[in-house]
């Protein structure tokens, strides 16, 4: 007796403690990186956990000091004034971009199932809150205000067969309350990240925005967090990656977590590396060397892909790309993995090496590898090459050989067109409709089986002529015969399945009703070496009706302009916070900073050879021809100035 009236009152003190909620967490030591446990559950007080309370869903604590309200689609969150959490405005395209493409894909898989899925906000004005346009925060800190209406229908939780989503990289959890909030059919989202201050914020924001049965905070490295759901088999239908800079480490982990068939998206905002800058840093990250051509924004594109498929194929998968965007400073992309044998011994057939003219800008794709029809199925092999010879036919200049990239379309088009449908019925759902039914209008009209593009800048500043309009140009092309589009990669950018040689013939007969000055093209040039050449065919550059394509006719916005200065990237979030200066204010800052000090001193032991009066400099000027800093005589008003190793500086006169 004594031992049983003992057990329930221990009995009820565990339970009572157990249900008590805990502090929120307010350094690293508070979330331990999880162990093994099913990914999306919150295991019981006294467990290493790393996914935030339940209690906290009712929880309307206020913030502290300095922050501010940000508004975006459906969203409002908190936001500290310091750098502790990254946000930027500029996503807030990419962000409305991957609401409507998660919300046709959700039909899209549980369409079959036999589930209707209507999208929150469909069909009404979305809520902006205290926010100024798209992504803008309000100078006011949140001091009372109520927390923003919720939306049951965008909300509502799917148990039975919906989808598990995973923000890897989730900063604030703006992107994940979006999706509880916007994306119908999802019956978990996990919204991660590794900073402890970034899982407390979204825990208030969760709350603040009434998610809490959708959305579950966590706090691990992603990419322990992913290979642990593949260990645990249980896979992410949605993985959603968006770093700071590269992707690179997290895409080996992306493509074994999630689930067949499912969809990542994957942001890319390192440009300088993707477009050519750093041809070395690209290989060492995705396996290809990038090129700086005027294609290089649509390369980047094929760059990332061919390292998505690349990384899958080592586990028997392969990707099916439904949708890739150049915008702004980045590159997003869509892609769904598979798992089949058969088909990834097709990937070295949708691969390309680029060969490209460092004179003349022609360039030529190598597949490789070749996919034969053999009886019911395909025989694979080797490629054969090249496809041009020691030098470029039309200059006779060197080539460069960048990739592998990715050769197949870019786009699933149906896909587009379902993404472009569901807009057209909501005109009103997000910031960026307007933007968002350009791009993709331009992306269902380009063609998808031609890698690659020119730019009629390129084309015309090669032989030094007047660039012809985009219409007149397009124009040539479709009365040669071949097929023309346009891409919203580059305003100026001509996508068409004509050889090199005709757009060269064209350009000819262009030049002969705006002659160029020939007496001033060196023998060698390459505009000298194309001109020389007689066309083989007659351009007509009469204006077509179908040059011009449907987007542009009804005056899309492509390719809007920014609607404030300096629109772009941000200062990246600190561990320890500290408010982030503007990027004026930085370039404010480091300007002269070789020239001028605070204290009046010199900033360097030797003059900048960008200061040529000063005696013995460094550079040509400053000490001769050969000087450099072995020493030399100086050569402007200075008095005998030596290098270096040579002896004492000169001397002002």
């Amino acid at each position: 007796m004594r031992n049983g009236g003992r057990a329930a009152p221990q009995a009820r003190q565990v339970e009572r403690r157990n249900s008590t909620p805990p502090p929120p967490p307010s350094s690293p030591s508070s979330f331990p990186l999880p162990l093994r446990f099913p990914l999306g559950t919150r295991p019981a007080a006294g467990i290493g956990r790393a996914v935030y309370p339940d209690p906290l869903r009712g929880i309307k604590a206020p913030p502290g000091a300095g922050e501010t309200l940000i508004s975006e689609g459906q969203a409002t969150i908190l936001f500290p004034s310091a750098n502790e959490v990254f946000y930027n405005p500029v996503q807030g395209f990419n962000r409305d971009l991957t609401c409507a493409v998660l919300t046709e894909f959700a039909r899209l898989l549980l369409q079959p199932k036999g589930i209707r899925a209507p999208a929150g906000g469909e069909g009404r004005r979305s809520v902006r809150g205290a926010g100024h346009g798209v992504g803008g925060a309000s100078p006011c800190p949140y001091i009372g205000v109520p927390p923003p209406p919720r939306h049951p229908m965008g909300s509502a939780v799917c148990p039975q067969g919906g989808l598990r989503v995973l923000e890897a990289l989730a900063a604030s959890g703006l992107r994940s309350i979006r999706f509880a909030k916007e994306v119908p059919g999802l019956r978990a989202v996990v919204a991660n990240d590794c900073s402890a201050r970034a899982v407390e914020l979204m825990g208030r924001n969760v709350a603040f925005n009434g998610v809490g049965a959708l959305v579950t905070p966590h706090m691990a490295d992603a990419r322990l967090l992913m290979y642990q759901s593949k260990a645990d088999k249980e896979p992410f239908d949605v993985i959603d990656l968006d770093p700071y800079g590269s992707p690179a480490p997290f895409l080996d982990a992306a493509v074994q977590a999630v689930s067949e068939g499912g969809l990542l998206c994957v942001t890319c905002t390192d440009m300088a590396v993707l477009a050519g800058n750093s041809a070395e840093t690209c290989y060492s990250k995705y396996g290809a060397m990038s090129l700086k051509g005027k294609f290089c924004h649509e390369m980047a594109l094929r760059i990332i892909l061919h390292s998505l498929d690349r990384r899958a194929n080592c586990y028997q998968r392969f990707i099916a790309p439904l949708l890739a965007v150049s915008a702004d400073f980045y590159i997003r992309v869509f892609v769904r993995v598979f798992t089949g044998q058969a088909k990834v011994k097709a990937s070295a057939s949708k691969q390309a090496l680029v060969y490209h003219c460092v004179g003349c800008g022609t360039h030529h794709l190598q597949r490789m590898g070749k996919a034969t029809a053999h009886g019911n199925g395909f025989k694979y092999g080797a490629a054969t090459g090249p496809p041009v010879g020691p030098t470029c036919e039309f200059c006779h200049q060197r080539h460069q050989l960048g990739g592998p990239i990715w050769a197949e379309p870019l786009h699933d088009v149906p896909f587009v067109q379902r993404v472009l449908a569901a807009l057209e019925r909501s005109p009103r759902r997000f910031p960026t409709q307007e933007r968002l039914r350009g791009v993709l209008s331009g992306i269902a009209e380009e063609l998808s089986d031609v890698p690659l593009y020119y730019t009629l800048e390129g084309l015309s500043s090669t032989i030094h002529c007047n660039t012809p309009s985009l219409l007149q140009f397009s124009s040539a092309l479709l009365h040669a015969g071949y097929r023309v589009s346009l891409s919203h990669a580059c305003r100026t950018a001509v996508k068409t399945d004509a050889p090199p040689a005709v757009l060269w013939d064209i350009l000819r007969c262009w030049v002969r009703l705006h002659p160029v000055k020939r007496e001033r093209l060196t023998e060698s040039s390459p505009a000298a070496r194309i001109l020389a050449v007689e066309p083989t065919l007659e351009a007509s550059f009469t204006v077509r009706a179908d040059a011009n394509p449907s987007s542009r006719k009804r005056g899309l916005k492509r390719f809007p302009e920014n609607p404030e200065a300096f629109w772009g990237p941000k200062a990246k979030a600190k561990a320890g916070g500290g408010i982030s200066p503007s990027l004026q204010e930085k370039r404010q800052r480091l300007q002269n900073k070789r020239t001028q000090r605070p204290d009046g001193a010199d900033p360097k032991p030797f003059p900048c050879k960008r200061h040529k009066e000063v005696g013995g400099g460094t550079g040509q000027e400053g000490l001769g021809r050969r000087g450099g800093t072995r020493g030399g005589l100086g050569t402007r008003r200075d008095k005998g100035g030596q290098g270096t190793r040579g002896g004492q500086w000169g001397a002002w006169e």
